[in-house]
């Protein structure tokens, strides 16, 4: 007797028309869950905030909301306190940006060469930026008091007098900077090592034979190979200088950025606005103003970019 094994079902071949539709979708299917989240929780929230910001809107009665059409960005445009809040924000942006990407350039560029313990280092700068803001800003705080703060006892060993760093507008501006500073300025340095070691290593020793030296190779190899990098670090920088909020917040522990709101920022007069003075309107107002800034900001540094490449090509 002759056994014989039982023939497996064949399932029928996909239909072509069928299979052509499926490699077509799957790729949409893949990404359908990012954008089904951006979708809910970014593009959502930033449609709303413009229809808000289009009405009168209290926090206590959030559902009674009344037309004003283009009302609250007058009003706000009428505000001093809007553009003492721009101006600090801008003064301030410029004071924690441009020294906080200097220093980052320079601590990446000792880094980028061999040291002893550089993983060590490496790891230490992103230990400000792992910090908690409100653990970071209220030690800084502790240590610009003007009564009993280390910043004004170094001060007084040199000659200088105390400083009141909460009242003063220039020395509050300072103080707030400071703190931005020293939570970035690692994080930004490590993006700048990325860079230079991806520069490659024959441009240096060309450059070595040619008899430049170190800072020569610096500004005429390092600098152009990071080009792409700094912009990014700028772009970066930018927005989040015009996004301030914790700093300032946690500094005195007001909303209102100091007795004569010296270093009030955008982000901070927001927050007064909507859950101080329970305007949620004109709150929603000055999110959609921030948004607007944060975009003509990035174009223009996308611009003076793309000119100044297009002048060095057609050398």
């Amino acid at each position: 007797m002759t056994l014989t094994a039982s023939a497996k079902p064949v399932s029928p071949p996909r239909p072509p028309a069928v299979r052509r539709a499926w490699r077509k979708v799957s790729p949409y299917a893949y990404i359908a869950p990012f954008f089904t989240l951006f979708a809910a929780f970014g593009l959502f929230p930033l449609i709303y905030t413009a229809f808000v910001s289009l009405y009168r809107v209290e926090l206590q009665t959030p559902g009674d909301m009344e037309w004003r059409g283009l009302g609250n960005y007058t009003a706000l445009f009428g505000d001093e306190f809007f553009w003492t809040a721009l101006r600090n924000t801008f003064t301030i942006g410029v004071i924690s940006t441009v020294p906080q990407l200097v220093m980052a350039l320079g601590l990446a560029h000792l880094l980028n060469y061999r040291l002893r313990g550089r993983t060590f280092l490496r790891t230490a700068m992103l230990l400000p930026y792992a910090t908690s803001v409100a653990a970071a800003t209220l030690v800084f705080a502790q240590l610009f008091g003007r009564d009993f703060g280390l910043i004004n006892y170094v001060l007084g060993l040199v000659g200088f007098g105390p400083v009141d760093w909460q009242t003063g507008t220039v020395a509050s501006q300072i103080a707030v900077s400071t703190i931005v500073i020293w939570r970035w300025t690692g994080y930004n340095a490590l993006i700048y090592l990325a860079g230079m070691q991806s520069i490659p290593s024959e441009l240096y020793e060309a450059a070595e034979v040619d008899g430049a030296s170190r800072w020569r190779q610096f500004f005429h190899v390092t600098l152009p190979g990071l080009r792409p990098t700094i912009l990014f670090t700028v772009v970066v920088s930018t927005i989040g200088a015009t996004q301030l909020f914790g700093e300032p917040l946690l500094f005195e522990g007001s909303i209102s950025g100091g007795i004569s709101h010296q270093y009030q920022t955008l982000g901070l007069y927001m927050y007064e606005q909507g859950w101080g003075f329970f305007h949620l309107g004109r709150a929603a107002a000055i999110a959609w103003v921030m948004f607007l800034l944060i975009l003509v900001l990035v174009g223009a540094n996308a611009l003076i970019a793309r000119r100044r490449s297009r002048k060095e090509a057609g050398r």
